[in-house]
């Protein structure tokens, strides 16, 4: 393929700082590649002076592989890394820093485990809400936030001690977490001109991909890196900024104009990857956006199949729906991998990935699937069950005695064996306290004749559960309604199956297949590919399913809650990303109920179907 003309000017650009626009599928990448290799070949620079900078270890590689295939030995001297790789190669050469002083995820979680459960919170047990905490103290380093000063949505009352009490455990350890590096670096820079200006006379020629997604420490450390040359060139596409909650800001491309009035400015506006209906509905979808850059975008290929809009009743049928048109085209040839099923959040890919499960189609998750069953709220009324069976054990009555709050004392099951009737002999001088054993108890057996569906919905509305988490949210300072989220997606969860054993079987299956997907995830993993459409940016597929196309789903309530209408832009440029990830087939789907109550579908699907 040659070069178009967009590609060409960028290649050939000379001295000073550059911003290339770069649509989707318009080979930002190999422009990158032939720029390195014009700067190499025809400007004589060496190759030891030139820095790529990535955002993704996958994206370095590929980089460093088209480099090899285009100039052979002449590109082992440049350096293509991502964000962290090069900030932790500074700060190795200047601390001599090594693996061992590096903070694993594992040991991260386990940390805030300690520090979560210390604070008897819990969101301990839960690491949905493990993952949401180490990613605040994460926006709140890379913004450069004080503890005090960042807004915390999950820990809204005890941040700042969360992040003290982490920060202590850690340095602890004598250990630094990859957040970290890009601080320890901007200081290091800040303080130490001399090693500054050592690195600076290395780096004579930087390149940085998927520039949208930069943040403020990252932007600070390489305009500190890029001078007094400037030789910046950044290729990016304000369209596809999908990463605020990390703290990257859209901004940086229009502000990056303001700090380089002199730069050259491209756009790619030739999209050689999908089809043109595929193209035309996206741009209908983002040009809605106020706050973006204006460009003219067509499709190399032709018109292709018609883009199609599902509506099906919940998210079950949605995941048949789904599963159905997966077994059509594996039957009709197109391999799994070519396919894709892409939704807002981790939870929501819960029903497709069951469904598959169930029909034995083989899926790979990029990412990890947070488990539903693993959230302390399943976990509570799965242990109710477990009682109303039979099956309880000393544990799930611990777990769920005081869920709600009956003032029962641990010290009532201090035998091996947890009954009623021994919590009854503890409290027999306590008429008061019998009363609530006996209710307790009459609960249980209540549950013993309902199938999970009902039952969940006893546990919630008539034995008090969702009163105690009313009661819990207000006592931490949290917010109720992602409680009474996770609390209605059980509830849905429960409904296919007639009986607890039925249930309690799919979800050891389901388990297990998401155990299974952990242990393979670093390998190029068979299957249709399943994932968040975060996870989806820079990939491609011959056919995309974009499920939950809701109100509510997408754009996401919280998003709209937290940022307006900033945050609205943010969830249409995720719906163009995940538009603009299929190359030959698009099906957009929605329910029109879910968790049992009504809903709409998204507005933008209201855009699609503008004229």
């Amino acid at each position: 393929m040659k070069s178009d003309r967009g590609q060409r000017e960028a290649i050939l650009h000379g001295e000073g700082a550059c911003q290339v626009l770069a649509g989707p599928g318009s080979g930002k990448t190999r422009t990158i590649v032939d720029r390195v290799c014009h700067l190499v070949g025809e400007q004589g620079v060496r190759p030891e002076e030139i820095l790529i900078v990535t955002f993704t270890r996958y994206a370095a590689a590929e980089m460093k592989s088209r480099l090899h295939a285009r100039m052979g030995e002449k590109a082992a001297p440049v350096t293509a890394g991502t964000f962290h790789g090069i900030y932790y190669g500074i700060l190795k050469q200047t601390y001599r820093i090594g693996q061992e002083n590096i903070l694993s995820e594992e040991e991260k979680y386990r940390i805030l485990r300690e520090v979560l459960s210390d604070r008897q919170s819990p969101g301990a047990d839960d690491d949905d809400f493990l993952r949401e905490t180490a990613g605040e103290i994460g926006r709140a380093k890379n913004g450069r936030i004080p503890p005090e000063e960042f807004r915390s949505r999950t820990n809204p009352a005890s941040f700042a001690d969360i992040f003290r009490e982490y920060e202590a455990k850690r340095k602890a350890l004598r250990k630094i977490d990859l957040d970290d590096m890009l601080v320890l670096c901007c200081g290091l820079f800040l303080s130490r001109p001399d090693i500054l200006e050592q690195w600076q006379k290395k780096f004579r020629y930087i390149l940085v991909d998927e520039f949208q997604d930069i943040n403020r420490v990252q932007y600070d450390v390489i305009r500190m890196l890029a001078l007094p040359e400037n030789n910046l060139f950044v290729v990016g596409d304000d369209d596809q900024a999908i990463y605020g909650f990390r703290g990257a800001e859209p901004e940086f491309m229009f502000r990056f104009l303001q700090d380089y009035p002199g730069a050259a400015r491209v756009i790619l506006g030739k999209n050689y990857r999908s089809t043109g209906n595929i193209v035309r509905n996206s741009l209908k979808v983002i040009g809605h956006n106020r706050h973006r850059f204006q460009k003219k975008l067509q499709a190399v290929k032709d018109r292709g199949e018609c883009l199609h809009i599902q509506e099906v009743k919940d998210v079950h049928e949605e995941a048949a729906y789904v599963a159905d048109e997966i077994e059509k085209a594996l039957a009709g040839g197109l391999p799994a991998e070519e396919m894709a099923v892409l939704f807002r959040l981790h939870t929501d890919g819960r029903a497709v990935a069951e469904e598959l499960t169930d029909r034995h189609i083989p899926f790979y998750i990029r990412e990890s699937l947070p488990n539903l069953y693993g959230h302390f709220i399943a976990k509570d009324m799965l242990s109710y069950l477990r009682l109303a069976s039979g099956t309880g054990t000393r544990g799930d009555f611990l777990r769920v005695m005081n869920r709600p709050v009956r003032y029962i004392a641990r010290d009532s099951l201090s035998g091996e064996q947890a009954s009623f009737e021994a919590i009854r002999n503890f409290y027999s001088d306590r008429e008061w306290m019998l009363d609530r054993i006996d209710q307790f108890e009459w609960d249980v057996r209540m549950l013993s004749r309902m199938a999970p569906y009902a039952a969940v919905r006893y546990i919630r509305k008539k034995a008090g559960y969702d009163d105690f988490l009313r009661d819990y949210a207000n006592e931490n300072g949290k917010e109720y309604a992602p409680l009474r989220e996770v609390c209605d997606a059980v509830e849905e969860a429960a409904k296919p199956y007639a009986s607890a054993e039925d249930w309690f079987s799919h979800i050891r299956e389901y388990t297990d297949r998401l155990r299974e997907q952990s242990r393979r995830r670093q390998a190029s993993g068979e299957g249709v590919r399943l994932m968040t459409l975060h996870a989806a940016k820079g990939l491609e597929f011959h056919t995309v399913f974009l499920t939950g196309a809701n109100e509510g789903g997408i754009p996401c309530k919280k998003s709209l809650s937290d940022a307006g209408e900033k945050g609205l832009e943010e969830e249409r440029r995720l719906f163009y990303v995940g538009m603009t990830r299929a190359s030959e087939r698009l099906v957009v789907s929605y329910v029109k109920t879910k968790n049992g109550k009504e809903v709409s579908p998204s507005r933008f699907i209201g855009e699609l179907l503008e004229e």
